[in-house]
């Protein structure tokens, strides 16, 4: 009896492992009193209509531009290169400070937002998977449901990587919990409080459902206009990137799905193309560019995170008036000016004087700078990601002369000279510059097994990092949030936590 009334009271509070609620997310005149009904034979279904699983379908995109921007944007961003050597927190919230410090815990309330936020998205994407076969209504195609399905399959697989690769085992939720009765509380019971599965099973099931999305009428190819779509080349992209990580590492796979994905785009020719204004700062100077692979494209209100890093060029009252959420460190500085990179960096950092000085001096301040206006898009995969994770492969194959290639085609448009040859460590260190504030240098980090080497001398050459913790194996995963914990009685802490 206690365990269906702490079940009960758990339902209640918490929709982070269903489908996201139709009257918390109104996209629509559609709402939970009045989609659904009987099917032909008599059965329930959750969507009858083909507009009402629409309304599903436009949700899950609703999540990445909207509803979860926070966390699938912002603290990732925070986990990727502040928790790592590019940035220091900006504003001195306790939540950014610990992460900097690497003195993350249970109790950190951004980690709980962003477990919540990650598995709200997982539910978006069973809400189509899930329910789109079951549509009665012939208006929705059979060629329409397989490629609705095989995006939310795309979808739940981004989140799932992202997931592994921050906590390492983690629920593998799969289906949407059915409603409670006296009947099925014991089969139930372990869908609303689930265990940890472990990391090789999560990868499994990501790299099946991948694989899945890309069968003949699954995941659409690649629309030039329109990168926000979960394509082909997405599809591409993430399983060279998945076969890149150790507990399933093939580096003829990545090589493999690295070059289906340069079949579809292609390098600009100045890196600045992928992050500047237009001459009247109305607007950003291109978009869906062809280096271009997964684009988070933004309308309405605009892209909210550039408040967050930095100001709105497009804004003339918009000013550096306060820290923001991301301080470019001066182990990033130094390494853009070790390696003569200019180009890149005015891309990358931009500097203004302020009122304080929490990291720096007031006076020509460092902040974050591909994110500068409210027009900005969020690209969350481009070749150049893909080039350099080739070269790393190559690298591991022992063909250095392939992977020097790949990595002189990087340096040649950020206008360095070309390397005679490379090594592992130079492709690491090109990833940074290329790629600094894009969401990768942590991941790059423990992937390669430098993260020990790098972060745990970085307080001996930058003084501007606040004393940190020592990273250990165990502390290369995030906590589990506490609240989880305590709400879920299968929920064990990672280990070092």
């Amino acid at each position: 009896m206690k365990k269906i009334i702490k079940l009960g009271c758990y339902i209640a509070i918490s929709l982070s492992l269903s489908a996201c609620s139709l009257n918390l997310n109104p996209i629509s005149d559609f709402s939970e009193v009045n989609v659904g009904g009987n099917n032909s034979d008599g059965g329930t279904v959750k969507f009858k209509t083909k507009a009402e699983m629409k309304t599903q379908y436009d949700n899950m995109y609703n999540q990445l531009s909207t509803n979860k921007v926070e966390s699938w944007v912002l603290d990732y961003l925070i986990y990727s290169d502040t928790h790592a050597d590019n940035s220091y927190r900006g504003a001195t919230d306790l939540e950014l400070t610990q992460l900097e410090q690497q003195r993350q815990d249970g109790n950190n309330k951004n980690i709980n937002r962003d477990w919540d936020n990650y598995f709200g998205i997982v539910g978006a994407a069973n809400s189509v998977i899930c329910n789109i076969d079951a549509v009665p209504d012939v208006s929705l195609t059979q060629a329409e449901r397989k490629q609705w399905k095989a995006e939310a399959l795309v979808l739940r697989s981004m989140i799932y990587f992202d997931l592994v690769r921050l906590w390492g085992d983690v629920p593998l939720i799969l289906l949407e919990p059915p409603a409670i009765t006296s009947a099925n509380i014991v089969e139930v019971y372990p869908l609303y409080y689930p265990k940890k599965n472990t990391t090789a099973e999560i990868y499994a099931q990501i790299i099946k459902d991948l694989n899945i999305a890309l069968e003949p009428g699954g995941a659409p190819a690649i629309d030039n206009t329109n990168k926000f779509k979960f394509s082909k080349t997405v599809v591409n992209a993430l399983l060279a990137k998945i076969y890149a990580e150790k507990p399933v590492r093939d580096y003829a796979k990545v090589v493999q799905y690295c070059t289906e994905v340069e079949k579809d785009v292609s390098l600009v020719a100045n890196y600045g193309d992928l992050f500047d204004m237009n001459a009247a700062n109305t607007d950003v100077k291109n978009r869906n560019t062809s280096e271009s692979i997964f684009e988070i494209t933004f309308s309405g209100g605009g892209n909210w995170v550039t408040w967050m890093c930095g100001i709105d060029l497009s804004s003339a009252t918009s000013k550096y008036d306060w820290a923001k959420w991301f301080t470019p460190s001066r182990d990033l500085t130094a390494a853009f000016d070790k390696a003569g990179d200019t180009d890149r960096k005015k891309q990358t950092i931009i500097n203004a004087d302020v009122i304080w000085s929490n990291h720096y001096p007031s006076k020509g301040y460092p902040f974050m700078y591909k994110y500068r206006s409210k027009f900005h898009s969020v690209i969350k995969i481009r070749l150049a990601d893909i080039l350099l994770l080739k070269a790393e492969a190559y690298i591991g194959q022992g063909n250095t002369a392939d992977a020097t290639t790949l990595v002189n085609r990087i340096r040649t448009r950020a206008k360095l000279t070309s390397l005679t040859t490379v090594t592992a460590d130079d492709v690491l260190n090109e990833r940074r510059l290329e790629l600094a504030f894009e969401g990768q240098r942590w991941f790059d980090l423990v992937r390669t097994g430098k993260v020990f080497t790098v972060m745990n001398t970085l307080n001996s050459r930058d003084v501007g990092r606040l004393p940190m913790n020592v990273v250990t194996e165990e502390k290369t995963l995030m906590p589990i949030p506490q609240p989880q914990i305590d709400k879920n009685p299968s929920m064990l802490q990672n280990p070092g936590y």
